[in-house]
């Protein structure tokens, strides 16, 4: 039996719902020495304060030598709180979530994730186009981005446009006349897998966060589950962009005898500082709005200025800067008008139509899970063995009883350092040199022997490795590593084409939009 199959059934232990501490307001001071109290000294410094000084935009427009400014974005913004609170408690104001018709794999046999966590059932959205050959050898596995669903195509249950609608069908990069294409949610999303807003199965409330920390490799896994249960023993490509990248490398790297062709668009084999970065901020303003609530949102008012805020954020690296140069210039939206603080230039409306577009239709929990997933890739040989050790141990740990596994073993003991970081050399043991880094030629001609030897299950395997040189989220240097690597593990079949910037000026974005130079690529290598 499945070590993982006998997990226990019971419920976990009960969490305490965190409240914010009671503040009441300083009046008097205590002596130390007595019980005497007094009033608190006032400051010699200070007139007090009186009612008529308190701050207010009418106030201050009555006496002050200008007017007070207006903050439509923050209108906005409270208007939208209001709006979702009146809706109804039976249903919650958080969306659906949903993109469509979709098919649903279920599994119960539990899933050990790589850092402890336990799933012990777990759903997968999956969607299809084509059709399966008799031995089952033609179909390709479509990886998704961070907030990509299954519908990546316009089916006949869900006509509407999917998000790669120009790269599958018959005759396309993905040809539904020779393949079976089949693209999941990932794990951890919300668009029909199981992920933070999901129902445990135990108590049946929604996971939250309580929801268990995931890797890459963990979404691989789950995958390979829907392979298991549809019959395919052995794919004709593995293929994703950007996170989809992540996972289709991951693919060949967990299971080489069971992938055939591996394309890897705008990804990486581990994740950069300046990305991991760039995610974190994304977080830190989500979770920082107090409607966040440490997860436990749902059935109220979710977090959408937060969302909105990370939204904007991860907006400026998927496009590029060249392109907005192009696009919105030093615009303004109405150049008649004062200028505010709110969005003005034409750029700054981009972003927030960006934001306020996506702020509802994904669940912030997924966001922060999937984001973190990210962080946390790396197929260095390093981190892929110790991923094996604690692996093992755990899957023994289950094996002897260890029922509580997730709830004790792989509780949070993060604490923030006592002192502030100070600055360190700039080259470490997991970041290329700085000249390095700064000249893609020479990293590209020094491959790390970590990543050599982490990448070398997939010596065997055609690949191909797409990059954009505008591309500052997945820069072009880390699709040349990938490549480099790849040939300094032995493999003669890599191909690595890099669109620069007097091809594509749409950054990270280029995989979405560029169906002449990416789609073609990738059609003739599946060819």
């Amino acid at each position: 039996m499945n070590p993982l199959q006998s997990i226990s059934r019971s419920a976990p232990r009960g969490f305490t719902a965190w409240t914010r501490p009671r503040i009441a307001a300083r009046t008097t001071a205590f002596s130390p020495r007595s019980s005497t109290r007094f009033p608190a000294p006032r400051s010699l410094h200070r007139a007090p304060i009186r009612k008529s000084q308190v701050p207010s935009a009418a106030a201050a427009s009555q006496d002050s030598s200008n007017p007070a400014l207006s903050f439509p974005c923050l209108d906005a913004q409270e208007a939208k709180s209001a709006l979702l609170s009146t809706r109804s408690l039976e249903s919650g104001p958080e969306p659906s979530y949903t993109t469509g018709k979709h098919e649903q794999f279920h599994c119960e046999d539990p899933l050990l994730l790589d850092w402890g966590g336990v799933l012990r059932e777990f759903d997968v959205a999956y969607e299809t186009w084509g059709q399966l050959n008799a031995d089952r050898s033609n179909a390709i596995l479509l990886h998704t981005g961070l907030s990509a669903s299954s519908h990546a195509h316009s089916t006949e249950a869900n006509p509407k446009p999917g998000w790669w609608e120009k790269f599958i069908g018959p005759g396309k990069p993905l040809d539904t006349d020779r393949n079976f294409i089949i693209c999941t949610n990932v794990l951890g999303g919300c668009y029909g897998s199981t992920g933070p807003s999901s129902i445990d199965p135990l108590d049946g409330k929604r996971y939250a966060t309580r929801f268990p920390i995931l890797t890459i490799e963990d979404m691989v896994r789950a995958q390979f589950r829907l392979l298991d249960s549809l019959g395919i023993q052995s794919l004709y490509a593995s293929v994703g962009s950007s996170m989809g990248g992540m996972q289709s490398l991951a693919a060949g790297i967990l299971f080489p005898e069971r992938v055939g062709r591996i394309v890897s668009i705008s990804g990486c084999a581990r994740s950069h500082p300046y990305s991991i970065a760039m995610r974190h901020t994304q977080r830190q303003v989500l979770m920082m709005d107090p409607k966040w609530a440490r997860g436990f949102y749902y059935d109220s008012i979710p977090p959408h200025s937060g969302m909105k805020l990370a939204r904007e954020i991860a907006t400026v690296t998927y496009r590029s800067g060249p392109e907005w140069e192009k696009r919105f210039g030093r615009k303004r939206a109405d150049p008649s008008k004062q200028p505010a603080l709110c969005a003005d230039f034409l750029i700054e409306t981009y972003l927030d139509h960006a934001g306020e577009k996506f702020c509802l239709e994904y669940d912030p929990n997924s966001l922060l899970y999937v984001s973190k997933a990210m962080d946390l890739f790396d197929l260095g040989d390093v981190q892929q063995v110790e991923t094996k050790r604690r692996r093992a141990e755990n899957a023994a740990k289950i094996a002897q009883g260890g029922k509580d596994l997730g709830y004790i073993d792989v509780a949070c003991s993060l604490t923030l350092p006592d002192q502030p970081y100070e600055e360190q050399p700039s080259v470490t043991a997991s970041t290329p040199a700085m000249d390095e880094a700064l000249s893609g030629e020479e990293s590209a001609a020094t491959p790390p022997a970590d990543l050599v030897a982490g990448l070398a299950p997939l010596k065997n395997h055609p690949v191909l490795v797409l990059g954009v040189s505008s591309d500052s989220l997945f820069p072009a240097w880390q699709q040349r590593e990938i490549a480099s690597t790849l040939r300094a593990a032995g493999n003669d079949n890599v191909q690595h084409v890099e669109l620069g910037e007097d091809v594509s000026l749409f950054g990270h974005d280029t995989f979405l939009l560029d169906l002449k130079n990416i789609g073609g690529a990738v059609g003739r290598f599946l060819s």
